[in-house]
């Protein structure tokens, strides 16, 4: 790809509602910006190739699922851009957002990544901002033998209408300075899914920079909590959780 567009982006695909997907590509291609989005399929079947046919939308069958962060970094080398979106399949947004978040990273050469507001469709908000995970934290979640513990996890007691730099933050709109997420070398591929992203956070510490939310505009997403309803979820992020913490630090 020679073209050099303003903002990239990709989204990974496993047997998506093909209703809530339109929903998220629509938002994407009202962006007032030249563009260019990379649907990334790890279904058994790509019967998603002809649904969405668009000059702006590049569509790579996979073949198999090879996991969320793999997914995303086998797009590393196409991705010509200012700015590249990790963006989930159930994500909505106003074409203003985007506009939004490139004015504030504009003038934070620190930041690598933005993330603005998370609703759920019932406009409550999802916590997005945490701590860097540790074991205990991620104990209580499951167990919640201390509200105390996790409200300060989610940084509850700040003012969560103002910006911030958290340690970490949920992947589901992550909106990066290409040039920082090629350097980065995308996700750890070591997860299969779950946890990439909060190793990424820590790659972005280590390299000096820094992680901004910026709730003056907001995203609404459908997340599913997938890990708390299916057993084999579950797995995968236990295994995630493991190869964290051997990489990390418990």
């Amino acid at each position: 790809m020679n073209k050099k567009f303003k903002i990239t982006a990709t989204i990974v695909l496993y047997k998506e509602n093909i209703s809530v997907l339109e929903k998220t590509i629509e938002s994407f291609l009202q962006v007032p910006f030249s563009k260019k989005l990379f649907l990334v399929d790890n279904s058994p079947t790509d019967k998603l190739k002809n649904e969405f046919n668009h000059p702006e939308i590049i569509y790579i069958f996979v073949g198999k699922n090879i996991g969320f962060g793999k997914a995303h970094n086998s797009v590393l080398d196409k991705i010509n851009s200012e700015f590249h979106l990790i963006l989930n399949p159930d994500v909505i947004f106003t074409s203003d957002v985007i506009p939004n978040l490139i004015k504030v990273l504009n003038k934070e050469p620190e930041v690598s990544f933005i993330t603005p507001k998370v609703l759920y469709p019932n406009k409550e908000v999802q916590y997005v901002c945490r701590k860097h995970p540790t074991c205990f934290n991620l104990i209580n979640r499951k167990l919640k033998f201390s509200s105390r513990e996790i409200k300060n996890n989610e940084y509850q007691n700040k003012d969560l209408e103002k910006s911030f730099y958290p340690e970490f933050i949920h992947g589901c709109f992550m909106f990066f300075k290409t040039e920082d997420f090629k350097r980065l070398k995308g996700f750890d591929c070591r997860y299969f899914l779950y946890m990439e992203d909060a190793d990424l956070c820590r790659k972005i510490d280590d390299i000096g920079k820094k992680k901004l939310y910026y709730p003056k505009v907001d995203i609404i997403h459908q997340h599913q909590k997938g890990s708390s309803k299916r057993i084999k979820l579950f797995l995968y992020h236990l295994s995630s959780a493991f190869k964290y913490f051997l990489k990390w630090g418990f």
